[in-house]
């Protein structure tokens, strides 16, 4: 057959392929790796790895294994997207820390709170949590969930694991899908099990009826939340923004002083954020935001999180406690998205819906599972009557049994009364005989039995257990038949799971006022700005500039007074203007080294040169010069540099372009532009225009091919300036006075 006959080219919209590619896998995304589902809360990978883990038998009640264990056997069989993704969901799992209930029971080291990461798979160890066992995973062997194929088809998992509490409400959730995200706060075990009971007895309850019950969240760091009025719409919607503050403690020390302990934090703290705070705190302490901590330490432990800061006497401490919540973490906002996949669609749900469509699948999976018991108990029964009847006839069924020529023969006998092939001891027997109608089941049963089960004390619990199928079978009808009777066992078990693994609420919820911080007033100050060569800064006062002014100013590049309020002006060669607040400078000893400009603006000295430093009051009141190798030029009023912001660009630059110097201009009246080819040009610095600082500028100089502007000299009357060149001096102001956009003269030996 030609090849051509198999083949068949389809043509389609290069667009429309891909707008369906990606369509496709954001849907992917979102359904199977980053959005928890509403019914069990769970992400695939965590899905995945809680069910591999009891598919290996690794109970609350058996060894710990190793994660690297776990963590290979998941990927093998049920998620093929690396090692690393699902040994993250392994520690976090088992971080009472991140989660309200931990599922995992982590062994070794599975990170700390302030960020410590989790030590390699191959050296920590862990087991389910009995939690998890009998909340998430109980059930699985009864057909309450279904099961699909996995990745190549060689294994089946579960579609969703059967959790008999609200796991989705209870640990939260976060994630970052394709074009969506979820970030949903952790709840109160004990509050949330009261809520879903109030809902199943009254399903038209309100959001604000269910927050009687479930009054907000409750993270596992403790905290406060101080805008409780806005729960009620957050709840409503899906979304909004929780605010929450650490808890502050103050405590008496000796002579008068104090100290603020830190026992709480915000949910969104821990880690590095942690880390982040206390380098803030110092920050105060360093710009004399202020004078009333003397020390702080981070002495937190397993016991709990205490960060103390030491105080000095007479402290303000409302003040103090004010600032830190204001200046730091110490107060931030939970942005909530309540977003998770319901019925195979991502929906951002409230607290009411999330609550339905749990219950909803409670009701669900209790009536696959008793339907499944039904099934049993009836399977059952029909074989406990049977042998009940196989008794009465002990004797005649012995007769059949010797009498047969095989159990297919013995087995057509008690089924259907056939006789032929049987030996009778008497024709009454066989007249018996031939009026059996035992069940298939039944007679396997019968053949099956052994003999012991004649013994009198095993007939009678034969007896006692028929009565307990038949009561089953009543109890399991009446659950399958009457949703009240259902909505009492689901009531039941979640009493259980309360009594046993509830616990206290951590976090407090009120209405709190907005923090008012008076900031002090700065005694302004004029101080002198130093910073050397390689761009390390600082400020010190006038009078050691004065003492020390020789070597001061032998060591520094830049060196001039600013007022401490102040900013500090960086123009660089990317034509960029770095601002940098006076007050974030260290002040103090000249032989102090300071800090790199990197550290306190957005420079960044790796690919920029900075190529005039000044202060912000000095340049508003000039007219300031821009050239650039280039030879673009240009004047700008130093007004339009009057900015708060940490960067702005300060001129426009063609491409292959960088500015060579920008330079005040005072009394000057001429330029001279000096090339790397050795070409001079002087021209008055009135031919220059007056720009705006997102202008270009116009040509200063004709250039060579390739050449370009090395030097610039201002000029100013009556002040001679010599340079060498060559080998030989050269009196700039004896230069010929020429027009701009001139080539120049070339100067040789």
């Amino acid at each position: 057959m030609d090849i051509k006959d198999e083949e068949q080219i389809i043509k389609t919209e290069y667009s429309e392929v891909m707008r369906k590619s990606y369509i496709d896998y954001a849907m992917s995304v979102i359904i199977s790796r980053a959005l928890p589902d509403v019914r069990d809360g769970l992400k695939p990978v965590q899905r995945r790895t809680l069910y591999d883990m009891y598919e290996l038998g690794i109970r609350w009640d058996r060894p710990y294994r190793k994660s690297a264990r776990i963590v290979g056997d998941t990927m093998g069989k049920y998620h093929p997207h690396g090692d690393s993704s699902i040994y993250d969901a392994l520690v976090v799992m088992s971080q009472d820390f991140k989660k309200g209930m931990t599922l995992v029971d982590g062994h070794g080291n599975f990170g700390s709170i302030e960020g410590d990461g989790a030590a390699a798979m191959r050296y920590t160890e862990a087991r389910l949590e009995k939690v998890t066992q009998e909340t998430i995973l109980a059930d699985l062997d009864k057909d309450v969930v279904d099961f699909i194929p996995n990745f190549d088809e060689t294994e089946k998992e579960p579609e969703v694991l059967p959790a008999k509490i609200p796991n989705l409400l209870i640990n939260g959730s976060e994630g970052i899908a394709v074009g969506m995200a979820t970030n949903m706060p952790p709840h109160n075990l004990s509050e949330v099990i009261e809520g879903v009971k109030a809902y199943i007895k009254k399903p038209t309850i309100t959001t604000a009826e269910l927050m009687e019950y479930i009054p907000g969240p409750d993270f596992p760091t403790g905290g406060i939340v101080v805008n409780k009025d806005e729960l009620i719409d957050i709840y409503e919607t899906g979304s909004g923004k929780i605010k929450i503050r650490g808890k502050i403690e103050y405590e008496k020390g000796k002579a008068g002083k104090g100290r603020l302990v830190i026992t709480e934090i915000p949910y969104t703290m821990i880690g590095a954020n942690i880390s982040k705070f206390l380098m803030d705190v110092v920050a105060l302490i360093d710009t004399k935001k202020t004078n009333d901590i003397v020390d702080i330490s981070n002495q937190s432990s397993k016991e709990g999180i205490r960060i103390v800061l030491e105080l000095r006497k007479d402290a303000d401490v409302d003040n103090l406690k004010n600032m830190l919540l204001k200046k730091t973490k110490l107060e931030d906002t939970f942005g909530v998205n309540m977003l998770a996949v319901a019925d195979g669609r991502p929906e951002t749900l409230g607290l009411k819906e999330i609550i339905r469509y749990h219950v909803d699948f409670q009701r669900e999976i209790r009536t696959r599972k008793y339907r499944n018991l039904l099934q049993k108990e009836l399977d059952k029964k029909e074989i406990q009557e049977g042998l009940i009847k196989a008794c009465d006839v002990i004797d005649l069924i012995i007769e059949i049994l010797r009498g047969s020529k095989d159990v297919k023969t013995a087995k057509a006998c008690l089924t259907q009364g056939k006789t032929e092939g049987i030996n009778f001891k008497s024709r009454i027997s066989k007249k018996m005989a031939e009026q059996l109608k035992f069940s298939d089941r039944q007679a396997e049963a019968i053949l099956s039995m052994r003999l012991y089960k004649l013994i009198g004390l095993e007939l009678e619990a034969l007896m006692k257990e028929h009565e307990e199928t038949l009561s089953n079978i009543e109890n399991y009808k009446d659950i399958l038949t009457n949703p009240r009777t259902m909505d009492r066992l689901i009531i039941k078990e979640l009493d259980s799971y309360k009594k046993e693994y509830g616990r206290e609420r951590r976090t407090a919820i009120e209405n709190a006022k907005e923090v008012v911080f008076e900031e002090k007033k700065i005694e302004e100050t004029e101080v002198m700005f130093l910073m050397d060569r390689f761009g390390y800064s600082k400020t010190v006062d006038i009078s050691v500039y004065e003492k020390n002014r020789e070597t001061i100013e032998a060591e520094n590049k830049y060196i001039f007074p600013v007022m401490n309020t102040g900013r500090i002006c960086l123009f660089t060669n990317k034509g960029q203007l770095h601002s940098i607040k006076v007050m974030d400078l260290p002040h103090g000893k000249f032989r102090d080294k300071g800090i790199p400009v990197d550290n306190v603006s957005n420079y960044s000295s790796s690919n920029e040169l900075i190529i005039h430093v000044a202060d912000l009051k000095t340049i508003i009141m000039q007219k300031l010069c821009f050239v650039t190798v280039k030879s673009m030029l240009k004047f700008v009023y130093g007004t339009e540099f009057d900015i708060t912001k940490r960067s702005v660009s300060a001129t426009n630059l063609n491409d292959d372009d960088e500015v060579l110097t920008v330079f005040p201009v005072i009394d000057e009246k001429n330029i001279v532009l000096r090339t790397r080819d050795g070409y001079f040009l002087k021209f008055p610095l009135e031919d220059i225009p007056l720009k705006k600082k997102g202008a270009v500028g116009v040509r200063g100089m004709k250039l060579t091919s390739n050449d370009i502007i090395t030097h610039v000299y201002p000029l100013k009357n009556g002040v001679e300036q010599i340079v060498e060149v060559n080998g030989r001096k050269l009196e700039l102001n004896k230069l010929k006075l020429a027009r701009r956009d001139a080539k120049g003269t070339k100067i040789r030996k």
